[in-house]
């Protein structure tokens, strides 16, 4: 399968194998810890290829990424302290799987952007697709635009927010850390969530299954006012808080197989 990047045609294995070339491109220019690079006419695999011989290697502590070109699958297992920007939109699984890094997307993102994140601080300017902050465990993510679906699916730490409207089944079994959402959400907002609080300052259409409304205190105020001042994101809107009913955790039947050594 051909895809157009740039003025080249790129060639992708069908049966979805790996870009063979592992050659880096080394095309960046570098001035001192600062490098930026053209990625329009290179592949995904050349893209952070580029990036992880630039931070591990040369010793550059800031990279732009130009043209990223919606791209699948960039700047993701990044492990160090650094700052990337990607100038333009990213497509699927952006930035997974990182730890440490302070990432800027000057555009969109698809589905899964920042899944499995550890830590480190990822900025998206405009919309972002359904999985967004799925499983992550540390950091912040911020989307100044929409989400889909399943935001921050099995969140286990870290904080996502959000400003603008969310789809449905937001913080689905959602483990632990905090989701703040400053427009609307969609139905079944924090079902079978374990732990956690998600913060909702617009209409939430549905609470999902064991989600129930929480008793806010001081230290939500101190959060919410922390996280807004530190993006420069203006005066906090007042929110609800939700979180897990612990339902869940006590079962009223026994199972059948209990049933029977009980009987």
């Amino acid at each position: 399968m051909d895809a157009l990047a740039g003025e080249r045609m790129i060639t992708y294995d069908a049966r979805g194998l790996v870009e063979p070339d592992d050659t880096v491109p080394r095309v960046s220019e570098i001035d001192g810890d600062r490098a930026v690079f053209d990625a329009k006419s290179l592949t995904t695999r050349q893209i952070n290829l580029e990036l992880r011989w630039l931070l591990y290697e040369e010793g550059v502590k800031d990279v732009t990424v130009l043209n990223p070109g919606a791209k699948h699958s960039l700047g993701v297992g990044i492990l160090t302290r650094c700052r990337i920007t990607f100038d333009g939109s990213l497509g699927y699984f952006g930035c997974g799987l990182i730890d440490g890094p302070e990432i800027q997307i000057k555009g969109r993102v698809g589905w899964s952007a920042c899944e499995n994140m550890m830590s480190g601080v990822v900025v998206i300017e405009s919309n972002a697709g359904s999985l967004t902050g799925a499983a992550i465990r540390g950091g912040d993510v911020v989307v100044k635009g929409q989400v889909g679906a399943r935001t921050g699916i099995d969140q286990k730490g870290g904080t996502i927010i959000v400003l603008g409207r969310a789809g449905s089944m937001t913080g689905f079994m959602m483990q632990r850390g905090r989701q703040i959402f400053c427009d609307d959400v969609g139905p079944g907002l924090g079902d079978s969530m374990y732990d956690g609080t998600i913060y909702v300052a617009g209409k939430v259409k549905s609470l999902g299954i064991d989600c129930v409304p929480g008793e806010w205190d001081d230290s939500d105020t101190e959060l919410i006012e922390r996280k807004f001042r530190i993006y420069g994101l203006g005066k906090p809107p007042e929110f609800q808080k939700f979180v897990c009913g612990k339902k869940l955790y006590n079962y009223d039947n026994l199972e059948p197989s209990e049933r029977k050594l009980v009987l």
